[in-house]
């Protein structure tokens, strides 16, 4: 699978941009601010339906533009797919696969699958368990449907137990019959979501490592332990021990919606000691290793967008990194680089077929 042709419209500082693209390795290079990461970001848009920056999609719409658009067309299994996103200010986002409108933008999740690593992955060490969360969930959703369908009806059950739990709470009177009825419909889904996690992370783990090894250059012991109450009590003791308490609350205060990653370097919490440079590579061991998987899981290789990686890597890093994605062969690759000579440089030394493409104030100025 590869996207042949990216077309955008107003998004963000892009008025009218058009690129014919590789199907091995595409490079925005230009300077801070140029819009290069928009290309990117326009590419996730076509896979995820939304930013990986901005959760307000009028946010992405040129400054006094009225409207959107994103479109790619896809080589997938030899066929021709085309994917088309509209934004229009004040009304309701249209995702049309093949001219064809997705009644739940859920549907679309999956079908063209993605990679991205971004300077902004540092939210995932530094912020609290929700981006984990969001992280986890986001990958596995990509390859496994059923998860995601059961991830959106716990959703909204949580939802509804919190609303029912608001509302006893106003009226001064508890019915724990009705938060049974919800407890027995929420225990066999998060008990699902919880294993699926937790097998996740378990084969991900010595392919993480294995890639922090090879970036970095050196024996650094890195884990990702998987932090979920569940493990230690079934989740029908705990939302019975806690019932009071969420009464207190009012809202549902145990479960998978709370569980969390813990990043560590050679025993330690990585945001606690871990220097920039640590940081970056232990996320980018991460993103690689969640490749690895996807590929393995779909029978294809997802897409790997690499936004402004050269950042914070000394030139032994960069080196190591780049000899593995001549080596690994992953597939279309995009990247971002403040620095032209450097990215020509660095993929004509591993021989590497690629294409150039110069970015300035929202607009593409050559091709190579």
């Amino acid at each position: 699978m590869f996207l042949a042709r990216l077309s955008i419209l107003n998004f963000k500082n892009h008025e009218d941009s058009s690129l014919e693209l590789s199907n091995n390795i595409n490079c925005f290079v230009g300077n801070n601010g140029s819009g290069k990461t928009n290309l990117l970001d326009a590419i996730h848009y076509l896979s995820f339906t939304k930013s990986y920056f901005n959760s307000q999609d009028a946010l992405n719409i040129k400054h006094e533009q009225p409207f959107l658009s994103v479109e790619g067309q896809f080589n997938k299994d030899g066929k021709e797919e085309m994917v088309h996103c509209v934004i229009k200010r004040g009304a309701k986002k249209v995702m049309k696969r093949n001219k064809k409108s997705y009644e739940r933008l859920a549907d679309h999740i999956g079908l063209f699958p993605l990679v991205m690593i971004s300077p902004t992955d540092t939210n995932l060490i530094l912020e609290g368990s929700e981006a984990r969360r969001k992280y986890l969930d986001a990958v596995i959703s990509q390859f496994d449907r059923a998860y995601l369908e059961q991830l959106i009806q716990y959703g909204k059950l949580i939802a509804q137990r919190n609303a029912v739990l608001k509302q006893m709470a106003k009226g001064g009177r508890f019915d724990n019959s009705t938060l049974d009825l919800y407890d027995e419909q929420i225990i066999p889904i998060a008990n699902h979501i919880f294993e699926k996690r937790k097998s996740f992370l378990e084969d991900l783990l010595p392919v993480f490592r294995a890639y922090y090894r090879n970036i970095s250059g050196n024996n650094e012991e890195v884990t990702i332990e998987y932090k979920s109450k569940i493990l230690d009590a079934s989740l029908v003791d705990l939302m019975l021990a806690n019932r009071e308490r969420d009464k207190l609350l009012q809202y549902t205060s145990v479960g998978i919606h709370k569980d969390d990653l813990l990043f560590q370097l050679d025993g330690f919490p990585i945001k606690k000691i871990g220097s920039q440079g640590q940081q970056k590579t232990f996320l980018m061991a991460i993103k690689l290793a969640q490749f690895d998987f996807m590929q393995a899981a779909l029978g294809y290789k997802p897409m790997l967008l690499l936004d402004d990686v050269f950042d914070k890597l000394d030139e032994n890093r960069v080196e190591q990194l780049m000899t593995l994605v001549d080596q690994h062969h992953f597939g279309q690759i995009f990247i971002t680089d403040t620095s032209p000579e450097r990215s020509v440089y660095i993929f004509n030394k591993i021989q590497a077929d690629f294409k150039v493409f110069h970015v300035k104030e929202g607009t593409i100025e050559k091709e190579e």
